[in-house]
């Protein structure tokens, strides 16, 4: 297997803000209380909106990219241990679980697959290969400040992960950050969340930010009768421990370390640790071992120089069934830019390095011959630039092109555009364009192909895929009285002229991977709307539509792809009683998607409509404290089948004539939803201030 490339040029703005309207309609009523001097106010404070993206501070008028931010309290509304099921709560982005029975996942951003979905803390790629599977459940969320969601290939500031796009995790800040946080939830089922954080100081200049995240859930729970865990057994801890300092200038200085350990099992309910890797009860048993370091600095220049540096460690113990995967990552990333601005335009010039190392046992890191192992070790240079030209108060250009050089694949070139037209604060259009270059690692990045339930088949020497992007996207801001709908559109179209996918139809038994002889397509809209009304309602929905496919050369019929729902959407409705008591009801929907399905497969090829709803209600106190809980999964919805033949785990008996005459084997990868049902939460906060 070949070294995953950095190839995608990047963009370093954010510029939507959740909670914006009811910020500016509490200032409004407090400056003037005529409609004129309402909307004057309004459209000032827009203006004035200042949000931090990944290399500097923009205003929102004037980004030409759009970003959705979405703040702490807003993912509180439903309240989780990690982020991966945190996620689920922005349009376009889903947490997909890629197993039914050990529960791992990745994310997708608008339909397309988890590898092509970029992770970065504080604007730094901690998360990739390894970890896009395996550490997403691993980040709690008492670490976030906000999220940053661009959607698209072109939005990346590092590099070719992120073809579908990039989530940004921005921890808090330990000068600002709470004295101290505690956060106690459980549930029903017995899971068990413990977020403990708190802050000390070392002089007027520098803080120091400490923070503990356990996670237990250890019940076996069979509630579908199949003999199988219907939801991983995990125990979970995470330290993180973040410094920020306070310089002349306000100039950038940070450090941040945090360790992760993980295990988790699911399988027959049978199982103890004395079947790890037998063939007698099937378990699937992951130890993960991870640690991370990373840190941003701003020479003292007059120039505005800064340098971002990250290290990770990832370790992992792991078997599905009798097949062990063992597998090492080291990645070290640094990089150095220069933000210097000339009249009306905004440069920026950085350099890049990144060096990984990758060993597994697999044949992915296997030599040429397949007779020695060879880990891979791929140091990758790379240049960018980028001119942001705010030609007017109406417009504003933005061109950029980034260089990229490996040993394996030379030299990349990655050209980006984007411009924004804003003719008033109430209407702005933006489209961008880019392009797309990616390395496919088949035994880091998909789940399926290490389940041991189908033998894989790389017909090819996998070449490295290969897209180009276009997103528009227009936000209409709509004065009702004092206040304002927001609503935000999207138009989006990914090309992939190379793209590896694993074909589950043409042979039941098999996972065959290829290069895609023929084209890929990812196309679809999504609006999302805004709105808090002149009582204490405020609501939040969004609806995306996707058509994601592939067409082979030859063939007239296009192939949909799996976990790709053609309508998804979230809702979030708020409502606050007197004496600090609020109801939330959140949730998500999705309509049809296609499953891996085997010949004279009796479960459908095609999920069925369904909804995850939950709600909450909360009481705080002004002593710092805050009682919550609710129900999740209101509407009780479970998949049905996940599992094919869970009664013969190893296919001792696949070639029985008489009671298995269609020769099914024993199948991990339908599943399309959690198995956990309705169940109650209760939880208790502490925050001193």
């Amino acid at each position: 297997m070949k070294r995953i490339l950095f190839s995608v040029i990047f963009l370093s703005s954010y510029c939507f803000s959740q909670e914006i309207d009811s910020l500016n309609v509490d200032q409004i009523k407090k400056t003037d209380s005529s409609a004129a001097g309402r909307k004057e106010m309004k459209t000032k404070l827009i203006d004035d909106v200042v949000i931090t993206g990944t290399i500097k501070p923009i205003s929102k008028s004037k980004s030409p990219v759009a970003v959705e931010i979405y703040s702490q309290k807003f993912f509180q509304k439903n309240p989780t241990p990690s982020i991966f099921e945190a996620i689920a709560m922005v349009n376009g982005v889903k947490p997909q679980l890629n197993c039914s029975v050990c529960n791992t996942g990745d994310i997708h951003i608008n339909g397309l697959e988890g590898p092509y979905t970029m992770i970065l803390i504080d604007g730094m790629p901690i998360v990739s290969s390894l970890s896009t599977v395996y550490g997403l459940s691993g980040i709690p969320n008492s670490l976030i400040d906000r999220i940053e969601v661009v959607k698209g290939p072109a939005s990346s500031l590092y590099g070719s992960e992120a073809m579908g796009g990039v989530i940004n995790i921005i921890t808090k800040n330990a000068l600002t950050a709470p004295k101290l946080s505690v956060d106690v939830m459980t549930s029903t089922w017995r899971e068990n969340n413990v977020d403990v954080s708190t802050k000390f100081n070392l002089g007027k200049n520098v803080a120091s930010l400490l923070s503990f995240n356990y996670f237990n859930f250890g019940r076996k729970i069979d509630r579908n009768k199949d003999n199988f865990t219907d939801s991983a057994l995990q125990s979970r801890v995470s330290v993180f421990n973040k410094w920020n300092f306070q310089r002349k200038e306000n100039r950038q200085a940070s450090f941040a370390l945090r360790y992760l350990y993980e295990d988790r099992f699911g399988g027959e309910m049978e199982w103890d640790r004395t079947y790890r890797g037998s063939s007698e009860v099937y378990g699937e048993s992951i130890y993960t071992n991870r640690a991370e370091a990373f840190g941003v600095y701003q020479w003292p220049f007059k120039e505005q120089v800064v340098t971002q540096l990250s290290y990770n460690y990832h370790d992992q113990n792991s078997f599905y069934g009798a097949n062990p995967f063992n597998a090492t990552q080291k990645v070290a990333f640094v990089q150095t830019y220069w933000d210097k601005k000339l009249g009306e335009h905004d440069l920026i010039l950085g350099l890049t390095f990144k060096k990984t190392f990758y060993d597994d046992n697999t044949p992915g890191t296997l030599s040429a011959d397949g007779l020695a192992n060879q880990p891979m070790k791929s140091p990758i240079w790379g240049a960018f630039i980028q001119d942001q030209w705010e030609i007017d108060s109406k417009n504003t250009l933005l061109l950029g092109y980034r260089y990229d050089y490996d040993k394996v694949h030379h030299s990349v070139h990655s050209p980006r555009f984007a411009w924004k037209f804003s003719p008033n604060p109430y209407h702005t259009l933006r489209f961008n364009f880019g392009t797309g270059f990616r390395v496919v690692n088949l035994f880091t990045e998909d789940h399926a192909a290490l389940t041991g339930s189908r033998e894989v088949v790389i017909r090819s020497d996998l070449k490295p895929e290969r897209s180009v992007n276009g997103n528009l996207n227009y936000v209409w801001k709509i004065p009702v009285g004092d206040r304002l709908i927001n609503l935000d559109a999207s138009a989006f179209y990914t090309y992939f002229s190379n793209k590896i996918v694993g074909d589950f139809d043409t042979e039941p038994d098999k996972i065959i991977y290829d290069n895609l002889h023929g084209y890929g397509i990812s196309r679809g809209v999504s609006l999302n709307l805004d709105y808090s009304f002149s009582f204490p309602l405020s609501i939040n929905a969004g609806i995306t539509y996707l058509d994601v496919y592939q067409k082979l050369d030859g063939e007239s019929e296009k192939s949909q792809q799996l976990h790709a729902p053609k309508w998804s959407g979230t809702y979030n409705l708020t409502y606050k009683f007197p004496n600090s008591f609020t109801v939330d009801l959140t949730g998500q929907f999705y309509g049809p998607m296609r499953l891996p399905v085997l010949p004279n497969d009796y479960r459908p090829e095609y999920s069925p409509f369904y909804s995850l709803a939950n709600i909450q209600v909360s009481k705080s106190f002004r002593s710092g404290f805050e009682i919550y809980g609710g129900i999740k999964n209101l509407f009780n919805f479970t998949p049905k089948d996940p599992l094919m033949r869970p009664f013969d785990p190893f296919d001792q008996h696949v070639n029985d004539p008489v009671n298995n005459p269609n020769h099914y084997t024993f199948d991990t990868t339908y599943g399309y939803a959690p198995m956990q049902g309705i169940r109650g939460f209760l939880g208790v906060k502490y925050t001193l201030k």
